[in-house]
C-alpha cells in the first residue's frame, strides 16, 4: 500500500471521526494533549485541504469544554500535558473573536508562567514530579506561550520559551552522540537520574521528536531579529542531524534511538513520524540542506509500509503507549497501542509537513 500524505491524512482523520464524535475523544471529559495532538494534526491537514468538515470538529471538541465564561472543563493545572490544547484556540479566536477563547489562552498561559519552576527556572513536568525537566514538556508548553507573545504582544514570553527550550538541550544533550536524553532530575534523587549529571539513562524516541516539532513551532512566532532564535535554530537542527545515523533500513526509527540493533527493541511510529516532520519544516525554512529530505521520505514510506487497513479504516501501530521516565527495560517493555491519539496525530503533522515538502 502506498498512499501520497493528504491522502493518508484523509484516511485517517475521517477513521477517527468515523469511531469518535469530537466530544467522546479519548480520554474523554479531559482537556489533556492527548486530544491536543490529534486534533493539532487535523488542523495541519485543514489549511492545506480547506475541509471545513474538519475544523468544525475540532471546534467541537473544545467547545465541548471551553464554558460560556472561558472556564475550561477536565483541565489538570498540575501537569503541562494538559496545557498543550490551548493552542487549537488561537485559530477559534482569530475566526469567531469570541471572547471566552482569550480567556481560556489567559488562564493556561498564566498557568504556564505561574507553574513551579527548579532554582534555574526550568518548568518541573508535573507538581507530583518535583524539580523534575522532561523533552515533552518543550512540546506542551511552548508553542502555546510562544503564539501567546506574538498574538497579544508579550515580548516577554519570548525569552522563557527560549530560556526553557535552551536550559533543556544543555541540561539534557549528551555530548558524544548529540541526543537527548528523556529527562534531567535537578535534586538528582530519582532513581533513573545519575548522580553527577541528574539526566535519565536513555534515550526515548517520541521525546525528541516532541522538541524537534516543540522549537520550529515556537520559531513561528519568534521575531525574525530575537537574539536567541539562532540558537534555538541550532539545537534544533543539531538534534535533528544527530538522529539521522540512527534511522532504520525500514525508514523508521527505534523506540529506543541509539539501539536499532538491540533484538528486543523495535521500530516506533510516532517519534518517525515527529522525525520526519521536523526534517521537513526544517528544509522548508532553510536550516538544513534539501538533501535530507531523502530522510524524510524514506521515513514516511517506511511509516506507510507499516500501516493496515480495515475496510475503510486506516490503522496506525507500532506507537508506544504514553511512557514515564525509566532505564532501558522500562521503555523496551512498554505496550504499544493502533490509533492511539498521540500516534495518530504524529502521523497527521509529518503527513502535513510532507504535503508542503511535496513528498
Amino acid at each position: 500500500m502506498y498512499l501520497k500524505p493528504l491522502e493518508a491524512a484523509r484516511m485517517s482523520i475521517e477513521t477517527m471521526m468515523r469511531k469518535f464524535p469530537a466530544v467522546d475523544l479519548p480520554p474523554r471529559d479531559r482537556f489533556h494533549y492527548h486530544q491536543g495532538v490529534f486534533l493539532s494534526g487535523v488542523y495541519e491537514n485543514y489549511l492545506l485541504t480547506g475541509n471545513e468538515d474538519w475544523f468544525e470538529y475540532m471546534r467541537a471538541w473544545c467547545d465541548s469544554h471551553i464554558g460560556a465564561d472561558g472556564s475550561i472543563s477536565g483541565f489538570d493545572s498540575s501537569q503541562l500535558d494538559d496545557v498543550q490544547p490551548g493552542i487549537l484556540l488561537y485559530p477559534l479566536l482569530k475566526r469567531t473573536g469570541d471572547s471566552r477563547y482569550k480567556t481560556a489562552l489567559d488562564t493556561l498561559t498564566d498557568t504556564v508562567m505561574r507553574f513551579p519552576k527548579n532554582q534555574e527556572g526550568g518548568l518541573w513536568h508535573k507538581e507530583r514530579y518535583p524539580q523534575q525537566m522532561w523533552l515533552d514538556g518543550l512540546y506542551m508548553a511552548g508553542p502555546i506561550v510562544a503564539e501567546y507573545a506574538k498574538t497579544f504582544d508579550r515580548p516577554e514570553y519570548f525569552d522563557f520559551v527560549a530560556g526553557q527550550a535552551l536550559m533543556m538541550g544543555n541540561k539534557t544533550r549528551d555530548e558524544s552522540t548529540g541526543l537527548m536524553y528523556h529527562a534531567w532530575d535537578h535534586d538528582r534523587v530519582q532513581e533513573w537520574a545519575d548522580p553527577v549529571t541528574g539526566r535519565s539513562p536513555e534515550f526515548w524516541g517520541r521525546s525528541m521528536g516532541w522538541v524537534g516539532v516543540a522549537i520550529l513551532n515556537d520559531l513561528d512566532f519568534f521575531p525574525a531579529d530575537h537574539p536567541k532564535r539562532r540558537e534555538l535554530e541550532k539545537e534544533t537542527t543539531d538534534l535533528l542531524c544527530a538522529l539521522l545515523p540512527y534511522q532504520g533500513a525500514d525508514g523508521r526509527w527505534y523506540q529506543v534511538t541509539n539501539r536499532p540493533d538491540d533484538e528486543r527493541n523495535w521500530p516506533e511510529n510516532s517519534c518517525t513520524c515527529l522525525y520526519a516532520a521536523a526534517i521537513c519544516k526544517s528544509v522548508r525554512l532553510g536550516l538544513m540542506d534539501g538533501s535530507c529530505l531523502e530522510k524524510a521520505r524514506k521515513a514516511y514510506e517506511g511509516v506507510i509500509r507499516s500501516l493496515k487497513q480495515d475496510g475503510k479504516d486506516l490503522l496506525i501501530g507500532d506507537v508506544c503507549i504514553g511512557t514515564g521516565v525509566g532505564d532501558l527495560e522500562h521503555y523496551l517493555n512498554r505496550p504499544t497501542s493502533v490509533n492511539d491519539l498521540h500516534g495518530v496525530g504524529a502521523f497527521l503533522i509529518m503527513c502535513a509537513e510532507c504535503a508542503r515538502a511535496g513528498i
